[in-house]
């Protein structure tokens, strides 16, 4: 669905500039129709799928000399509809040499109504104009989103133990309890945005032992041993988590910390003799004691004190004892809350939308690497990233991420994508002299075998995983 929502913004956007200029579309498709497609309208036309068409009207010509004599009609004269190819989806903009590849078109005499008719400018402008309502379209979703729920969070000051690392961050100098600072000099002061800029950064700052600042050196392939690390099924933390006390919310009757008499606020301090100040040592340290007893050092605070106990408990066969733990920072550390009006909203929704395009362009010089080449993948991909849960706040913020990428992936300078015709285009404003239509049409061959070539590739190496 999200997918679906993004082409057809992405689309509109060269629909409604092309409309403007007064330049007809003859097709607006969700998915590619090679052959035929699963539905098709024309606005007091016709209305079928499967290749037929059934009428609405006495008039069912779509002969289009006569269409092209007729007033033009802002919505009338394109036909929609949806394809069975699930690729992307396209307008077929006339008088341009686009996917369509519609060759006989382009033998016809030019009309004042076609793409290649009209100014280069104008037709710069229709050109770019599917990749900036992407773009649009992620502010407009992340201003939402922040205008909707506000923002809230721990700041990394707040948190008084610091943050836990994966092995692999405490390969590269990253220690528990340190507190991140900047990222390549900039403060880190968003949580939710810190984790990719650190990835990212060459070098991060941090605050160690509450008094010494280190930097730590960032190798460029970090974010590929953070990704291979994050797919293990025993690893807990995936890069850095906020230190939390490892502090009981739930205890389940009969299981056996309601035997040992646990109570929901009591802090775990110790396993045996292992201290558990925070609730990544408390778990790792439960392992390999099935069906064994073992003796917890706990803190339990009533109103009127607190007292440290040992207590034994017996745990299951699966080192269990049936208790929940609280794994909110926001139990323990101050939190900072805030809040947007509408058009605090806006500026906001921008800051994320231009934060996500940079990442997103400085991740992208990874993929040419060997290890970027493996991690690429297709619609399975894509798919993986959305939660198995319905979660309205996480969908609209991976549907931001998807249309930023759509909108990068399209302006790249390839033959086919939107990029290449901006290119040529721009050459054509800079020299004032247009490319041959051979040329486009060889140009547009060669880009579409590319993207088909790296369509296969992404997909197959979805493929490939599955069975890893």
């Amino acid at each position: 669905m999200a997918f679906a929502l993004l082409v057809i913004i992405h689309e509109f956007g060269h629909f409604l500039f092309a409309r403007i200029f007064g330049v007809k579309v003859e097709k607006f498709y969700i998915f590619f129709d090679p052959w035929t497609e699963l539905f098709k309208w024309k606005p007091k036309k016709y209305i079928g799928g499967l290749g037929k068409k059934k009428s609405l009207g006495d008039d069912c010509s779509d002969d289009k000399s006569k269409e092209g004599s007729k007033k033009s009609s802002f919505w009338g004269d394109t036909e929609y509809g949806i394809g069975w190819l699930p690729l992307g989806g396209y307008c077929k903009i006339a008088g341009m040499i686009d996917e369509s590849m519609d060759k006989e078109q382009m033998k016809q005499p030019p009309q004042e109504w076609e793409f290649r008719t009209k100014p280069a400018w104008q037709r710069l402008l229709i050109m770019i104009a599917g990749v900036l309502f992407n773009f649009l379209l992620a502010i407009v979703i992340y201003a939402g989103i922040v205008y909707a729920t506000g923002e809230r969070y721990v700041p990394f000051k707040e948190a008084s133990m610091g943050m836990a690392y994966s092995g692999e961050a405490h390969k590269i100098g990253f220690r528990d309890g340190d507190i991140p600072l900047y990222a390549d000099g900039e403060e880190l002061p968003v949580p939710g945005e810190a984790r990719l800029k650190m990835i990212q950064a060459d070098v991060v700052t941090v605050l160690r032992n509450g008094t010494d600042t280190v930097d730590i050196r960032i190798p460029e392939d970090f974010i590929f041993a953070i990704d291979k690390e994050s797919k293990s099924d025993t690893v807990m933390i995936n890069f850095m988590t906020y230190r939390i006390p490892a502090m009981i919310s739930q205890v389940i009757a009969g299981e056996g910390a309601d035997k040992a008499g646990l109570k929901t606020g009591d802090r775990i301090l110790a396993v045996d003799s292992i201290p558990t100040l925070s609730l990544d040592k408390f778990l790792p340290a439960l392992a390999g004691h099935e069906n064994e007893t073992v003796t917890l050092k706990i803190l339990r605070t009533t109103e009127n004190a607190s007292d440290t106990l040992s207590v034994p408990v017996t745990l299951s066969d699966a080192s269990k004892m049936g208790i929940g733990l609280e794994i909110d920072p926001s139990a323990f550390y101050k939190t900072e809350e805030k809040r947007y009006s509408l058009l605090q909203s806006i500026p906001r929704g921008i800051e994320m939308g231009t934060d996500k395009l940079t990442s997103y362009a400085r991740s992208m010089k990874l993929v040419f690497t060997k290890e970027g080449a493996k991690s690429v993948g297709g619609f399975g991909s894509i798919g993986a990233i959305f939660p198995e849960k319905w979660d309205w706040i996480a969908f609209w913020n991976i549907a931001a991420f998807l249309s930023v990428a759509l909108a990068f992936m399209n302006i790249l300078p390839i033959p086919a994508l939107d990029g290449g015709h901006v290119l040529f285009l721009l050459y054509e404003v800079i020299t004032g002299r247009k490319p041959s239509e051979k040329f486009l049409e060889y140009a547009q061959m060669i880009g579409m075998g590319l993207l088909i070539l790296l369509l296969l590739y992404a997909n197959g190496m979805d493929i490939i995983r599955l069975f890893k």
